[in-house]
C-alpha cells in the first residue's frame, strides 16, 4: 500500500467507512487486508475514467436482487463466466468481485483457502475471453499494471498500463465535479451536464 500511495495519492475527502464485521458475516468470509485499507484510503471510486473499485456491500438478502453494478452483481457474473471458462487444470474456486473497467473486464480474488492475504488477482478479460490469474493481491496488482510489470496488459485497454502519474477520484468527488456542471476528469465545462437528469 506504501508504494500505491506514491503511485496514486488520494484526495481529501476520499474514503469510505465500512462494517467490515457485518460484511464478513454476510459473505461468510474475511477480505484481504490490503482491500480493506484501500477502501478506507480511497474508497469507491474510479481511475483515470477508466478502471472503477467496487464499494464492499452486505450481500443481498433472500430473493433481494443485489445493487445494479455492485459487488454482488459483478460477482455473479464473474461467477457465471467462471463456472464456464475456468482456466484449464484450475480446480473450482469461489470469485468476488472488486473492481470493472471501461473494457467489460472483471477484476476479482479468486477464493483459494480460509486466508484472504493469500487470495490471487484474477481478471476476466472480456476482448480475449479467458481468465488471466497474478500471484499477488490487490495493491501489488495495482503497482505492476501502473509500472508495466507483467508480461503483458491484463486489461482490455492500455489506459493504465506503465501510467506514471495515475490518478483516483471518489465517486462522490465525481458526482460533485458534475453537479457543477463540470467533466470530472479535465475540469472543462461538461456540454452534456443536466441532458440525462444528473
Amino acid at each position: 500500500m506504501d508504494a500505491l500511495r506514491q503511485l496514486m495519492p488520494s484526495h481529501p475527502g476520499a474514503g469510505d467507512a465500512v462494517d467490515w464485521n457485518a460484511l464478513e458475516r454476510s459473505w461468510g468470509t474475511g477480505f484481504p487486508g490490503d482491500y480493506r485499507e484501500f477502501i478506507t484510503r480511497y474508497g469507491a471510486g474510479a481511475v483515470d475514467d477508466y478502471l472503477c473499485f467496487l464499494l464492499p456491500e452486505s450481500r443481498a438478502a433472500q430473493g433481494v436482487e443485489p445493487a445494479f453494478h455492485g459487488m454482488e452483481t459483478e460477482t455473479l457474473n464473474a461467477l457465471d463466466l467462471w463456472q464456464h471458462k475456468a482456466p484449464t487444470g484450475s480446480e473450482w474456486s469461489g470469485v468476488i468481485a472488486w473492481g470493472v473497467d471501461s473494457s467489460a473486464d472483471i477484476l476479482c480474488w479468486r477464493v483459494t483457502d480460509g486466508d484472504p492475504d493469500g487470495w490471487p488477482v484474477v481478471v476476466w478479460n472480456q476482448d480475449d475471453a479467458v481468465w488471466l490469474e497474478y500471484p499477488c493481491g490487490l495493491a501489488e496488482f495495482l503497482c505492476r499494471v501502473f509500472r508495466a510489470q507483467f508480461g503483458e496488459c491484463p486489461l482490455g485497454s492500455t489506459d493504465l498500463w506503465g501510467n506514471a502519474s495515475p490518478r483516483f477520484m471518489h465517486r462522490d468527488e465525481e458526482a460533485r465535479l458534475r453537479g457543477r456542471g463540470l467533466d470530472p476528469w479535465t475540469g472543462e465545462p461538461d456540454p452534456f451536464a443536466g441532458m440525462f437528469g444528473d
